[in-house]
């Protein structure tokens, strides 16, 4: 397999952007991209998205995409995981790539959501449940992580003003990105006041519905190419899954398969969780945050939260997460969350974060989970 770099980045401000379509939030991630890695010819594109036949009726969205860049006739494929269907892009691009299949590719990950109701949007997101036995009994979601976290409060002796640090530390370091969607920091009193959607989440537990679009160049680092920026090393990428209802599993608040892409991508890069130095995590919810600190290998079981209120998790911490925002500050568009993920390792280890920059950064890791906790896809970033 041959090593495997980022050359470039782009992304557009997560946002509500009534007046762009998916193809222009995309294209323009991608152009940017493109243009921070001196415009190579890349071979191929993988396109992270999960909604866009539902909500926009638009399918075929590589080709979409490919077509609106100006790169035809590349191949171009759509990647679907739910909502790691921006990791899982970048994934098949680094495979790729490390096969030997392409010397350069593009990963893009895009969704459109605001243009609809939120009940409609409820509704596609439950695609990714389980059909039979979770979505037509009208459990959404938010439910879903509400009763993981009611099962966390109530075995580990958490109370719900615990998770408020997640939330804190989120809009704090958002406030530091221009392109997150919430640019505002809260306070604990702020949690504490928002409305309870599905108790015990609230509306500053949840990770807004918004649109947005982010791209990676990844190129092969062993052919001698010069790059304008300096590469950042795609040290590790992984997989795993679980079953797709959590009443499947044995312990629901095991993320066995976050657990299991994150241990593969330790082995692959020889490393541990001690050597992160940042972790940009998949906090849709806060109680996912805790349960994939536990999973990680970050804390033991019921100690997540604890990180959390312990300052562990701020960006002078010990296990810095959610750096830029996170999918709670920064926003969450589903599809190409896990790719803007990848943008703001790479800044972190250009050491282009701005005010969100961890001083000394040289390994980064970031995860993508889809449904809850049924697929994870985790990457490893370094100089």
């Amino acid at each position: 397999m041959r090593k495997v770099g980022i050359v470039g980045i782009g992304q557009v401000p997560v946002a509500e952007h009534w007046d762009r379509s998916l193809r222009d939030l995309s294209t323009d991630a991608v152009i940017s991209a493109l243009h921070d890695a001196g415009d190579p010819i890349p071979g191929a594109l993988y396109a992270g998205n999960m909604l866009a036949g539902e909500l926009t009726g638009q399918e075929n969205v590589a080709t979409l995409i490919a077509d609106a860049s100006g790169l035809l006739p590349i191949e171009a494929i759509k990647i679907e995981a739910a909502c790691a269907a921006g990791g899982a892009a970048i994934r098949a691009a680094y495979l790729a790539v490390a096969s030997g299949a392409h010397d350069c590719v593009v990963a893009v990950g895009v969704e459109k959501m605001t243009d609809h109701f939120n009940d409609a949007v409820s509704s596609a997101l439950a695609t990714a449940a389980d059909a039979d036995y979770e979505a037509a009994h009208g459990v959404s979601f938010v439910a879903l992580n509400a009763l993981l976290m009611r099962r966390y409060m109530h075995d580990h002796g958490i109370t719900r003003e615990d998770f408020a640090p997640f939330s804190v530390n989120a809009h704090r370091n958002a406030a530091c990105n221009p392109h997150a969607m919430f640019m505002n920091e809260i306070s604990v009193d702020d949690y504490m006041a928002s409305p309870v959607i599905a108790d015990p989440i609230s509306i500053l537990d949840s990770a807004a519905i918004c649109d947005g679009a982010a791209a990676l160049i990844l190129c092969a680092l062993d052919n001698g190419k010069a790059f304008p920026q300096p590469p950042v090393r795609l040290a590790a990428s992984s997989c795993a899954t679980d079953t797709l209802g959590l009443s499947e599993r044995q312990d629901p608040l095991r993320w066995q398969a976050v657990a299991d892409s994150a241990g593969a991508a330790y082995k692959q890069a020889g490393i541990g969780p001690t050597d992160i130095d940042a972790f940009e995590l998949h906090d849709a919810f806060t109680i996912v945050s805790a349960l994939t600190l536990e999973a990680c290998g970050f804390a033991e079981p019921g100690e997540g939260v604890r990180m959390a209120t312990n300052d562990a998790i701020r960006r002078e911490g010990s296990v810095p997460i959610a750096t830029m925002g996170g999918l709670k500050g920064r926003g969450h568009p589903i599809g190409a969350s896990g790719v803007y993920q990848a943008v703001e390792a790479v800044h972190q280890l250009r050491g282009t974060a701005g005010e969100a920059q961890i001083r000394g950064a040289r390994t980064v890791m970031t995860q993508s989970v889809g449904g809850s906790g049924s697929v994870a896809v985790t990457h490893i970033f370094q100089t």
